[in-house]
């Protein structure tokens, strides 16, 4: 069952349920979910779903960074629709999870010693283990945790 009807069948529910606001995040989820669908001329996988879902969930956080902080009822509503897109979002790894990942491609890369100038190696053959999946901030924080010890 793909995430566009798992979408439209809560939609239905919050509707019977008369549940304006969390209608209004869901139909806004499931349009974007269509709109790339039909962009892309052919069933999105699992995998193109959660992206559009992180994507957003990260737009959303950034709609309320840059509003006026006196807008208190569009940030609330804001948060809202980040927390209905949160229950349609992958779950992400863990801070050990990753590091256990970072552990894992030092050893593949045959860096005993990692330094600043490793760190793009070390991203590049990370990042494809871990995207979708984490964070990309808290990955490059990890790595650099990584670099300073």
């Amino acid at each position: 069952m793909s995430k566009i009807d798992v979408v439209r069948g809560e939609m239905m529910a919050a509707m019977k349920a008369k549940n304006k606001p969390r209608k209004d995040a869901l139909s806004m989820l499931l349009t974007v979910l269509k709109n790339k669908q039909i962009d892309k001329r052919a069933e999105l996988t699992e995998e193109e779903e959660n992206e559009v879902v992180l994507k957003e969930i990260k737009q959303t956080k950034e709609s309320i960074e840059t509003s006026p902080s006196d807008r208190t009822d569009y940030i609330q509503e804001c948060e809202y629709r980040i927390s209905v897109y949160e229950e349609f979002a992958p779950k992400f790894l863990s801070e050990e999870e990753i590091k256990d990942i970072i552990k894992e491609v030092l050893t593949s890369l045959s860096i005993t010693a990692p330094t600043a100038k490793d760190k793009g190696k070390i991203m590049k053959e990370l990042m494809p283990k871990v995207k979708g999946k984490s964070d990309g901030k808290v990955v490059n924080q990890l790595v650099s945790s990584f670099l300073a010890n």
